[in-house]
C-alpha cells in the first residue's frame, strides 16, 4: 500500500532519518527546494511546509542567503535546582563545568552565567492574577530576565510580584536597593514576610518568536516552561514566574532533600 501520510510530512519524516541515521550530519546544506521537488514531485508550498517542521523541531536552521542546514541538536549541558536555591534561577552546567548557585560567582567554576533584568509596573493579566490569588487587573511589579551562559542564552524568565506587598518598601525592585539580587525569600524577610514553600509546574509548549529569537530557536520550536508559585507562612502567594528554556538543548536536574 502506498504511503497515505501528506506529502509534506513525508518529506520532513525522511530528512529526519536521514540525520538522525547520519546520512546528514551537523552543518551539511539541506538539499534545495528545487531537489526537494524533483524527488518528491511536490510543490513549492509543499516543500517549504516541510522545511518549516524540520526548523520546528530543531533539525535544521536557516542562513540567510546560503540556505538550510543541519542544526547541532546536542544537548548544551544540565540546569541544576536544589531545594536549597529553589528561588534562585536554575544553575547551569555545562559539559562537565558547574556554575554556582550565585550566578555572579558562576565562572570561578568555569561556567560565566549573566543576566539582564527590566521591571515595569502592569495590571495583573487573569492568568497570573488567578495565581497569585489577587483580582484581574490589579497592580503588579513584571520583571523580565534573561540569562546567558558563555555569552550563551540559556534561559527567560518573567516574574510577577503584588504591588500591595512590596511597593514603597526596599524591596520593591528586585534588581536595585539595598536587597537586590537576594532571591525572592531573601528579599522578603526584610520586609518580615517569611516565604516557607514554592511549587513548580513544569511543562512545554512551542516557543513565541520573541522567546524564539532571544533563545536562538525557530518560532514554534519546543521549550520547556517551569511555572513557580513562592507562598508565605499564611499560605499567600507572594511571587509568580515563568522560566523558558529550550527543550532540545537543556535538561533539568531536581536535587531533593529529605528530612525525617
Amino acid at each position: 500500500m502506498g504511503d497515505s501520510r501528506p506529502v509534506y510530512l513525508r518529506i520532513a519524516d525522511d530528512l529526519r532519518q536521514r540525520i538522525d541515521e547520519g546520512a546528514l550530519v551537523v552543518g551539511d546544506r539541506i538539499p534545495s527546494r528545487s531537489e526537494l521537488k524533483r524527488a518528491y514531485e511536490a510543490s513549492d508550498q509543499t516543500v517549504d511546509r516541510a522545511v518549516r517542521v524540520l526548523k520546528a523541531a530543531g533539525y535544521a536552521e536557516g542562513q540567510f542567503g546560503r540556505g538550510v542546514f543541519v542544526a547541532d541538536r546536542a544537548p548544551l549541558g544540565t540546569l541544576l535546582r536544589s531545594t536549597g536555591a529553589v528561588d534562585s534561577p536554575f544553575a547551569a552546567k555545562i559539559r562537565g563545568y558547574a556554575a554556582g548557585d550565585d550566578p555572579s560567582r558562576a565562572g570561578d567554576r568555569g561556567t560565566a552565567l549573566t543576566w539582564e533584568a527590566s521591571s515595569s509596573e502592569t495590571p495583573a493579566p487573569a492568568g497570573i492574577a488567578e495565581r497569585l490569588g489577587i483580582g484581574t487587573g490589579e497592580p503588579v511589579l513584571c520583571t523580565q530576565y534573561e540569562y546567558l551562559a558563555n555569552r550563551h542564552p540559556v534561559q527567560l524568565a518573567t516574574s510577577w510580584e503584588p504591588l500591595t506587598i512590596t511597593e514603597g518598601t526596599d524591596v520593591a525592585l528586585p534588581e536595585r536597593g539595598p536587597y537586590a539580587r537576594r532571591g525572592v525569600r531573601g528579599r522578603l524577610a526584610a520586609i518580615g514576610i517569611r516565604v516557607v514553600r514554592a511549587r513548580e509546574l513544569v511543562g512545554s509548549r512551542p516557543a513565541t518568536t520573541p522567546e524564539a529569537e532571544a533563545l536562538g530557536c525557530a518560532a514554534g520550536q519546543c521549550v520547556t516552561v517551569v511555572e513557580r508559585t513562592h507562598f508565605d507562612g499564611e499560605d499567600r502567594a507572594v511571587e509568580t514566574s515563568d522560566i523558558v528554556v529550550r527543550a532540545d538543548r537543556w535538561r533539568l536536574e531536581y536535587t531533593i532533600a529529605f528530612t525525617s
